[in-house]
């Protein structure tokens, strides 16, 4: 099967990589960055040098996945391949887009004949040796093309939990899944950091990385995080001193929560991991200063003043 493949950052470079290694489906690779493609080339991958040089090279109906960063880029990039592909032909987005722009856009597109096929897929840079998990929406034409392409990326089926994909229904149903994946991916993560935080004021000397690997070994929190957090312990040390306490959030959490809030489903889990990342970047200082600065107006409450001249004078802030 023939397949281009736009966007070769570490996801999709060693997507395309795998999908070379591992199967005799042939891609033909764009990206801006022309290293990322000559790369893409080295693996065995048919290089492109723009979009319409993409098109060209495939052989109709043409199945073409996109994996750059979700809003303006993925717009940007749909548009301009409706315009060059043909009916029949299909667009699959890989990224992380919110489920109802992929719904408008299959709309948009379906007048023209073409199927758009939404994959929300998670394994970061481990998914070259170990597969992708990848949650799938669309016509199931479109994702019954791709399935040689999807076995592929996915890890091997087990007798346990079935294949390493899943198709979840029409459009938009594979990014709402990982949408939700990912916030609760989000509560996980918060819930070991909050435990690695109390051991790191703790009275004893606990070895993070002892204790990350030990749960591994069969406790009920053992987890693929867990593991990786043995490995990050390892390898920034036990108190992680070099990194700042700054955690970035890609907008999947965001839209969790918002999601929750229109289903009045509560969250809290998912909704204050999320919270506690805008804290990580001092989003929440002002508020602190309100509060600090009402305490000392009803109660006469000691204020800290942010340099130590003000903190002599009363009341200061």
């Amino acid at each position: 099967m023939q397949l281009g493949f736009i966007g070769l950052g570490k996801m999709g470079g060693n997507m395309v990589h795998r999908i070379h290694r591992d199967s005799d489906h042939q891609c033909v690779a764009f990206d801006f960055n022309e290293d990322a493609v000559r790369e893409a080339e080295g693996v065995g991958a048919g290089g492109a040098s723009s979009l319409e040089n993409l098109v060209s090279k495939l052989e109709a109906p043409r199945s073409v996945w996109i994996m750059v960063p979700a809003g303006d880029p993925t717009e940007q990039t749909v548009e301009t391949l409706a315009a060059l592909l043909a009916q029949g032909d299909t667009i699959i987005d890989g990224g992380n887009s919110r489920w109802t722009d992929d719904k408008r856009r299959q709309e948009a597109l379906r007048e023209k004949g073409l199927h758009y096929v939404d994959v929300g897929v998670s394994g970061g840079v481990w998914g070259l040796e170990v597969g992708y998990c990848m949650m799938v929406g669309g016509d199931d034409e479109a994702v019954e093309r791709l399935a040689p392409i999807l076995d592929v990326l996915a890890p091997p089926t087990t007798e346990e939990h079935g294949p390493g994909w899943g198709h979840f229904g029409p459009t938009g149903a594979g990014h709402y899944v990982k949408m939700v994946h990912n916030g609760v991916e989000y509560g996980m993560m918060q819930a070991y950091a909050e435990g690695f935080s109390l051991f790191d004021a703790s009275e004893y000397e606990l070895d993070n990385a002892k204790v990350a690997h030990l749960w591994m070994q069969g406790s009920v929190v053992r987890s693929w995080l867990c593991q990786l957090a043995a490995r990050a312990f390892e390898m920034e040390g036990n108190d992680l001193g070099r990194l700042e306490p700054w955690v970035e959030d890609s907008g999947e959490g965001r839209w969790t929560v918002e999601d929750a809030i229109d289903k009045r489903i509560p969250t809290p889990v998912i909704t204050t991991s999320l919270y506690e990342r805008f804290s990580s970047r001092g989003q929440n200082a002002f508020a602190a200063k309100v509060n600090a600065a009402l305490r000392n107006q009803f109660g006469g409450h000691a204020l800290h003043a942010a340099d130590p001249v003000a903190q002599k004078q009363p009341h200061a802030e």
